[in-house]
Parts: C-alpha cells; structure tokens; sequence
C-alpha cells in the first residue's frame, strides 16, 4: 500500500531542549499511530510538527507527495487537529459551533450526524458555558470530524471523556478509518481506537 503521511528522521527543538529525534513512520488510508510517554516528552510538539504548526529541526515530512518544508499550505490541506484546548465559546451552542466549522471543512457525509454520534444531541442548543469539561471535549471531537479531513491528528483525545463517550470515540475512529481515513494519536492512558503501530517517546527524545 502506498504510503500517504511520511516522516523521516523527524527531530524537534523546544527553546534550548531537543523533546525528540528520529521519529520515522508512515501511514496509509486507514492507518493509525499511536504515540505514548510521559508528560514533557514531545507528544505534542509531534502533532504540531505534523500539522506544519512548528518546523522541525531535522528529517522529512511528506503528506499525499506534498513536502512540509516546500509547500507548507499544500502540505496541511487535508489535516485536521485536535488540541488539548476545547476552544468552545460561553454562549455558542453546539449545533452553531458545528455549523460554523462545517462550512470551512471538505464537506462530510450528509447522512452521518456529529450530535448524535458523540451523544450531544440532547444538548444541541445549550450554551458551551453550561457543558461540562467532558462534554466540550465531545464537541471537540465532533468538530474535527465535521472539518471532514482526512488526516486527523488527535492530542489526549479521552482525556475528560467517560466510558459512554470513549466508546463513541471509537466508534468515531472506527468509521474514518473505514472511509480511508488516518488517525495519529497521542496519550498517556489506555486508548482504544482498533489495530494501531505504536510510537513511545521518552524523556529527553527517543
């Protein structure tokens, strides 16, 4: 299978600390990475850098044949992140909030419903300032899925989330990447999304 996202020798540097270095992988349409270690050890700097939010230092970094480093806008066209930030305003809803993201996104399937599949459709109309940490971090996940990209890079995404909620998120996975989509994931837990390469960091990179 030809391979879509590619990194090779991938190193970042934070400040005067270099979190990681030689981070090789790469993922075709419906494969996932999983990507584990303790706090502090460039889980997310990793996402950034595979976003094209952070350069890295070193290595290579390709996504459908685009190279970060030759076409930064080319090279994010189809990616989707998830930060730890749930970005949910106080008096947006969550049928407002995912109305807004919809339309800047690549147009998901018309017959699939965000609300119900992450479990918000009872609260669809209820101000973000009265939705619980769990609950936001819900609609965030359903806003990346409305974003319709097909790389989605995901930070933490159970952190807050109850049992209900992390089996919808895998229920959510499950059905990108049955579309061809591609997941990369980090966590410090347990996380299920199905069959997944594995990628530890550790302190002080790998």
């Amino acid at each position: 299978m030809t391979a879509i996202l590619l990194a090779a020798d991938l190193a970042c540097r934070r400040a005067d600390r270099l979190v990681f270095s030689g981070v090789s992988f790469a993922l075709a349409a419906g494969d996932a990475l999983v990507v584990t270690g303790p706090n502090g050890c460039g889980k997310s700097s990793l996402l950034r850098v595979l976003a094209g939010l952070i350069p890295p230092v070193s290595g290579r970094l390709s996504h459908n044949g685009v190279a970060a480093q030759e076409d930064p806008d080319g090279y994010r066209r189809g990616i989707g992140l998830l930060s730890h930030a749930d970005a949910v305003k106080p008096v947006e809803t969550p049928r407002e909030h995912l109305r807004f993201w919809s339309r800047l996104g690549l147009a998901p399937a018309a017959d699939w419903n965000p609300l119900e599949s992450l479990g918000l459709a009872a609260l669809a109309d209820v101000p973000g300032r009265y939705l619980s940490a769990g609950q936001k971090r819900r609609l965030a996940v359903a806003r990346l899925a409305v974003q319709g990209a097909p790389l989605w890079l995901m930070d933490e995404p159970s952190v807050g989330i109850d049992t209900d909620g992390q089996r919808r998120l895998t229920d959510l996975v499950a059905r990108h990447r049955s579309a061809g989509g591609m997941v990369v994931a980090t966590t410090h837990a347990p996380l299920e999304i199905g069959p997944a390469a594995r990628l530890a960091l550790g302190p002080g990179g790998l």
